[in-house]
């Protein structure tokens, strides 16, 4: 973390005259400001240097004074992480961490020398939930987030020193409400005792005696090995009359699973559960920097989402798979009046259909035994991309590798009806066009489908393009995932290389249009069950869906997720900055405006839909929605 330094009268001046000339600050009234520029320290931070990394305690929000700064994901494996924005002098950085609870999402790294201005955490948060033009600029999650900060007792993160370590788990008290929304750097019990793969399982059971532990972690020269449980001393030496000088190579859990620091809580739940396992390494580049515990997670959790994970593990019944599911509207509407972002909450809500299909697929093949051949079952449609509501049903399909037979068509027809029936009975209706795998077209080997796929480019009519939707939005759930692997880079690059296809990919893009009627006005619907309402799915959150797979396909981008598609579309030049920006400012206005609409229908006890009235907003917010809808009106022209 930089240093803060001095600053002397002429330099508080040029304080003053940045936050009256810059956004959001300029919105202010000149006392608030006055005393905002009282409150803010000045850093420095040379080349090359972070600002913060992912995981950290954020103390502050950060305005660039001078200099550059490049916003990316925490490193990978192979030394790189993706870049998310780059700002430059008088734009602004660190709101997002500070509002879902203090912990930067991010690496903040310095490509020129910076000079910062930097608001304490408590101010900026208070400066929220004090002035509603302020919150506005950083959008509706900060609006409700605020309404939480002012009722919250005193103290919070502003208390916990920037460049301190984390503490361990259980000893943090200023979490968000539930840690499967924080990175595992933020949960993680950091620095985890390692040993030599040679020691002695007696020596590894007196290292975890003395220091209150229930497991070591085996690293060689650094690097991860192996973990040895309590567990794993009870039933595989005990149990197995084994010597203590037995070495813990012998008997360790060799190449555990493990996650990286910036993996979601969630991500940890969910690995847990499937493999069963009470001990999760956290690695970066191949090296232990922690270790997440179960007993943590439940130490912390307040919200349901891991409750929902592990009963769908747990459930041998239809029933008991229903009850779990049954949760998800009450969770959605809770994480949508905490402020929690929409492409989070959809992700979440996704998750539980992922674990329920993965759950059905494994009942599948235990009543009906092993495969006779390797399978994969995907998701396309909103599960696909990762962005189910409240209002889902269900498309899927079974690819099955080139080994299979006409004869196997029997196992993979009952094996798709069981999965198919399974979640139609957990209220994900089965598709009305019938994509799913329990339709012989969608179940059938690679080699089929990639025939489909090659057909649909070269002959992209109204029927191929709409299927030819299906191939961008894939994304494996359950099964051999080796039999997708390249497959959609593949297609991906050939649709590309067709302008004709790329051509019929536009005019899908337009199919669906957003509701504005003369001179710009809100359009309604005119009859029928849903009149004098707006359909925030099919004219809101679509065409947005259109444009971004439209994009996607330009720029040969292989995300999935339509929020994903649209940053990596502005980062890649496919569409402008300004343009990109406004785009995406649109489909987190409908997006939101779409799930605030279905929580307050479940909190009066209704059935969630897609249909607003909207008489039921502001005069503020319908504008917003209109201009939302320009937004995109004006892109599908370009």
């Amino acid at each position: 973390m930089a240093d803060v330094i001095d600053r002397g009268a002429e330099q508080l001046e040029a304080t003053r005259l940045f936050l009256a000339t810059h956004h959001p600050f300029a919105a202010l009234a000149a006392d608030l400001r006055d005393d905002l520029a009282e409150a803010i320290e000045t850093l420095e931070v040379e080349t090359g240097a972070k600002v913060y990394a992912a995981g950290d305690a954020l103390p502050g929000f950060f305005a660039i004074r001078a200099g550059t700064v490049e916003i990316t994901t925490p490193k990978r494996e192979d030394g790189g992480g993706d870049r998310i924005s780059r700002l430059e002098a008088g734009e602004c950085f660190g709101e997002r961490g500070l509002l879902l609870g203090g912990y930067a999402p991010y690496d903040a790294t310095a490509l020129a020398d910076l000079s910062l201005y930097m608001i304490p955490a408590e101010r900026f948060l208070d400066l929220i939930a004090a002035e509603e033009g302020f919150a506005r600029f950083f959008g509706r999650a900060a609006v409700q987030q605020a309404v939480q900060h002012a009722t919250r007792q005193p103290g919070g993160m502003a208390e916990t020193p920037a460049a301190a370590p984390l503490p361990p788990a259980a000893a943090r008290s200023a979490e968000p409400a539930d840690p499967s929304l924080q990175p595992l750097a933020a949960l993680m019990t950091p620095g985890p005792i390692c040993i030599p793969p040679e020691v002695a399982v007696s020596e590894a059971a007196r290292v975890m005696r003395d220091k209150g532990i229930s497991c070591v972690l085996i690293a060689d020269e650094g690097r991860l090995e192996g973990i040895l449980t309590a567990s794993d001393l009870s039933g595989r030496v005990l149990a197995e009359g084994r010597d203590g000088t037995t070495p813990v190579h012998e008997v360790m859990t060799a190449r555990p699973r493990g996650l990286a620091p910036e993996s979601l809580g969630l991500d940890a739940v969910v690995t847990m559960l499937e493999l069963g396992i009470g001990h999760l390494p956290v690695v970066e580049d191949g090296r232990p920097v922690g270790i997440l515990t179960r007993t943590d997670l439940l130490m912390q959790q307040s919200l349901s989402l891991p409750v929902i994970l592990s009963g769908l593990a747990r459930a041998d019944t239809d029933e008991a798979m229903r009850e779990s599911v049954a949760r998800v509207p009450a969770l959605l509407a809770r994480l949508v009046g905490s402020g929690t972002e929409h492409h989070v909450i959809t992700r979440l809500v996704t998750d539980v259909s992922d674990a329920l299909t993965r759950r059905l697929c494994a009942r599948a093949e235990a009543a009906l035994g092993p495969a006779p051949v390797p399978w994969l079952w995907l998701a396309c449609g909103s599960q696909g991309r990762r962005e189910q509501t409240g209002v889902s049903d269900q498309d899927n399909c079974l690819m099955l590798s080139d080994e299979a037979r006409p004869e196997h068509d029997a196992y993979f027809q009952a094996f798709a009806a069981h999965v198919s029936d399974g979640l139609n009975a957990c209220g994900f209706a089965y598709c009305p066009g019938e994509m799913m795998a329990s339709t012989p077209r969608w179940r059938v080997p690679i080699a089929t489908w990639r025939e489909y796929f090659t057909g649909w480019i070269a002959k992209p009519d109204p029927t191929a393009r709409m299927l030819a939707s299906v191939m961008f939005d894939l994304r494996p759930i359950a099964g051999d995932e080796s039999l997708f692997k390249g497959l959609h880079a593949e297609t991906l690059k050939a649709a590309r290389a067709n302008s004709i296809f790329v051509a019929h990919m536009v005019a899908n893009a337009m199919t669906h249009q957003p509701p504005l009627g003369l001179f710009r006005g809100i359009a309604l619907i005119r009859s029928g069950e849903h009149r004098d309402r707006l359909d925030l799915k099919h004219n809101g959150v679509v065409p947005v869906v259109d444009l971004a797979r439209l994009y996607a396909l330009m720029g040969g981008i292989e995300a999935v997720p339509t929020r994903e598609r649209l940053v990596a579309a502005k980062e890649a030049g496919v569409i402008s900055a300004s343009g990109g920006a406004e785009l995406i400012d649109a489909y987190d206005l409908i997006a939101e405006t779409r799930l605030r609409h279905q929580a307050g229908l479940i909190g009066r006890g209704e059935k969630p839909d897609n249909f607003m009235a909207p008489a039921t907003l502001s005069d503020l917010e319908r504008n917003h929605l209109r201009e939302a809808f320009v937004v995109i009106k004006t892109m599908q022209s370009a």
